[in-house]
């Protein structure tokens, strides 16, 4: 049996992780500010995040602000930090309507004050919904993840917890920030850009990459199902025939 997205229930990814490019391109065609571009792009979250609910996703990662991101203009980090918290402020109602849980990955201590309050208040209040588990990547890197990581396992050793000779790579996924989630299936990454700019880089090692040209703003639910369905039709060897 088939859903909304055309593909049998057991095609369906678990996990879709996404990079969100091509919100500044998108105002900069259009004569807009950078800004409007990025309050278009959460326009895209809202519609992206119900398309994975109708095609019974359960997991959805958005790389929402990188590490690198803090070397933009002050004007415009202060912009998108301020959209992040009205996002919040102004989805918490429908993130419960839609049995949504909210959770976040990244240096969040980074975040202003304000933000951080309100979207520990967010991840606390929506702890125990179960329809999707939408995570926001929030001053986040990959490279400064898997550091993170070795510190940990370092202390460990350092501190008698842990033998070195028992290391695996469970060992590693335990320590990282989404410890606890299952890795991608299938990584989407918007605006026709080639790269996968230090998103995921361990837990994406196996998942399928669709590339589209469709900027951000402008990527809506039958993208995601096109998304889906291209992904359905893959045969996942990991590494096998």
């Amino acid at each position: 049996m088939s859903n909304p997205a055309g593909v049998a229930a057991e095609r369906i990814p678990r996990h879709i992780a996404i990079i969100m490019d091509g919100n500044g391109r998108w105002a900069r065609e259009r004569g807009l500010p950078r800004i409007e571009g990025h309050r278009r792009g959460s326009e895209a979250v809202r519609a992206c995040t119900a398309a994975c609910i109708k095609a019974g996703v359960s997991h959805l990662t958005l790389y929402a602000f990188s590490k690198e991101n803090w070397q933009r203009p002050p004007d415009e980090v202060k912009a998108l930090m301020n959209l992040l918290d009205r996002f919040l402020a102004e989805r918490t109602t429908e993130i419960m309507k839609r049995n949504i849980r909210l959770h976040a990955i990244g240096h969040l201590d980074d975040l202003p004050a304000n933000t951080r309050r309100r979207l520990d208040s967010v991840r606390e209040k929506s702890a125990g919904n179960t329809a999707l588990t939408l995570t926001l990547a929030l001053s986040y890197g990959a490279r400064t993840e898997i550091t993170d990581a070795a510190r940990a396992i370092a202390r460990a050793v350092r501190d008698g917890d842990l033998d070195p000779d028992a290391l695996s790579e469970e060992t590693i996924a335990s320590r990282l920030y989404t410890a606890g989630l299952p890795d991608p299936d299938l990584l989407i990454r918007t605006s026709g850009e080639m790269r996968v700019s230090n998103f995921l880089l361990w837990q994406i090692s196996y998942a399928e990459i669709v590339v589209t040209a469709k900027l951000w703003p402008e990527f809506g639910e039958e993208d995601l199902f096109a998304a889906i369905r291209e992904y359905a039709g893959r045969h996942r060897r990991y590494g096998g025939i």
